[in-house]
């Protein structure tokens, strides 16, 4: 027999004071009279007990925990925060998304890997540690974005041209190269000044947005100035997308593409997929769906 509503506890790993982790608590609150916003930073896993504890709360003894952001910032730390959620997985706690399946796209790598695979359409990439490599990737490219391994909001990310002087681009590679480890490099396309971000919930298709850019980025980021509007992309599109986040079992994401010349192109699944540009942009309030998405899978579980 399932619970009732007033004895769940459902926790909200996220950043505490952050306008998206806030108000996916407060829709759970809404539902269940509990609140409790992990700071995973300040998480302690006892592997001997074993335990998991935040604060006074024990986290194997919660319901379910969905995760909105593990942190400000991408890096490999990321993954061993994933890790501890996976520990507390194991306990028989609920965890929205599967933290294995997170850890598959918080790497760069590893989601354009998966999306390869899957022969979803994706922006020309090398990828490779050796510098005259990489230098040859510029050259074939024309126009390139380098994307560190881990990050967000298009941090870290250069654009680099063939039409460098030699010696000036392999400095600037090698430059790069010192800070990132490694070559993720990209061919610079054309965009109509906007691309899409698709949102799913459960695996059903919920509705897009589009992020237009400022005209003086060249990305479309909020974090560089763009702005969120309603967008209704083609059938074709949708099941792009569709069909991109079927290679993750997550239970909320936006998958990040656009119109080109030579027809869409799929840049990322989101590892956590934000509500604001569904807010902004559609008028969803996507929070409240996801908090009713989380109750349903633990009446039909419990």
């Amino acid at each position: 027999m399932s619970k009732p509503l007033s004895e769940l506890k459902i926790g909200v790993v996220g950043i505490p004071g952050k306008w998206s982790t806030e108000v996916l608590a407060d829709e759970i609150e809404a539902r269940t009279g509990f609140r409790c916003v992990i700071d995973i930073e300040d998480v302690v896993a006892d592997l001997s007990v074993p335990e998991v504890r935040y604060k006074e709360h024990t986290l194997c003894q919660f319901d379910a925990i969905i995760i909105k952001k593990i942190s400000q910032t991408y890096s490999p730390m990321v993954l061993d925060r994933l890790e501890i959620l996976r520990f507390v997985e194991c306990c028989g706690v609920q965890i929205f998304s599967n933290p294995a399946e997170i850890i598959r796209l918080v790497d760069r790598m590893s989601c354009t890997v998966s999306l390869a695979k899957a022969k979803i359409p994706m922006p020309e990439t090398t990828i490779t540690e050796d510098l005259d490599a990489a230098f040859q990737a510029v050259h074939k490219f024309g126009e390139v974005i380098l994307k560190p391994l881990f990050s967000t909001k298009a941090r870290g990310m250069e654009v680099l041209s063939s039409k460098t002087p030699e010696k000036k681009l392999k400095q600037q590679l090698r430059d790069y190269f010192a800070i990132h480890k490694f070559f993720y490099i990209q061919k610079k396309l054309n965009l109509p000044g906007h691309d899409m971000g698709l949102i799913f919930l459960g695996g059903e298709y919920k509705g897009a947005y589009a992020r237009i850019g400022n005209g003086e980025s060249w990305n479309t980021t909020i974090h560089s100035g763009g702005k969120y509007a309603k967008v209704n992309p083609s059938d074709e599109i949708i099941e792009i997308a569709r069909k991109a986040q079927d290679q993750f079992n997550l239970s909320y994401t936006t998958v990040d593409i656009a119109e080109t010349d030579q027809g869409p192109v799929c840049f990322e699944v989101s590892a956590f997929g934000g509500f604001k540009g569904a807010q902004d942009g559609l008028g969803l309030n996507m929070a409240a769906q996801y908090a009713d998405y989380v109750i349903r899978q633990l009446q039909l579980t419990n």
